[in-house]
């Protein structure tokens, strides 16, 4: 059910990183390029791995957890930072999204990572509901800040 990725699945993971964006309801976001997701992925120093959930008995993809290191200082230990975790509907409720996680989670304990984190938009509630069934709880106290674009730019031009 859960495999590593190969550079032969970038074609649907490209495709499922447009599906989570369109539901997510933020389609203009999602820019990534087969090229950028292929270096970033399988280059000479991949930036970021991923799993992959497939249907067990057609092995077609409907799932993926795109993941990358993190470091706590107060942990002294790495841990996973989640970015995208996304099943597609018509296999949600089938242990992939939780076939998924755990896979993540056996990596963290055999490696000594000691942290499995990740964000979730306040309104999706079914996400929101399965995580906390598995668990996790929700770090009130942090808000996450971005800088992107414009200010980005901005900010690296200040001397």
């Amino acid at each position: 059910m859960i495999r590593t990725a190969t550079p032969a699945d970038l074609p649907v993971i490209h495709a499922l990183i447009r599906e989570l964006a369109e539901y997510e309801k933020a389609p203009h976001e999602a820019r990534a390029t087969r090229e950028q997701l292929r270096e970033a992925l399988f280059g000479e120093r991949p930036a970021a791995f991923v799993h992959m959930a497939v249907d067990d008995a057609t092995g077609e993809a409907v799932g993926f957890a795109l993941w990358f290191l993190n470091f706590s200082t107060w942990r002294g230990a790495h841990g996973i930072h989640l970015e995208d975790l996304y099943v597609r509907p018509g296999a949600r409720g089938g242990g992939h999204g939780r076939a998924l996680l755990t896979e993540l989670a056996r990596i963290c304990v055999e490696r000594g990572y000691e942290r499995l984190e990740w964000s979730v938009l306040d309104w999706n509630r079914p996400a929101i509901g399965f995580y906390e069934a598995l668990g996790a709880r929700p770090q009130d106290e942090w808000t996450v800040y971005r800088l992107t674009d414009g200010p980005l730019a901005q900010l690296a031009s200040d001397h």
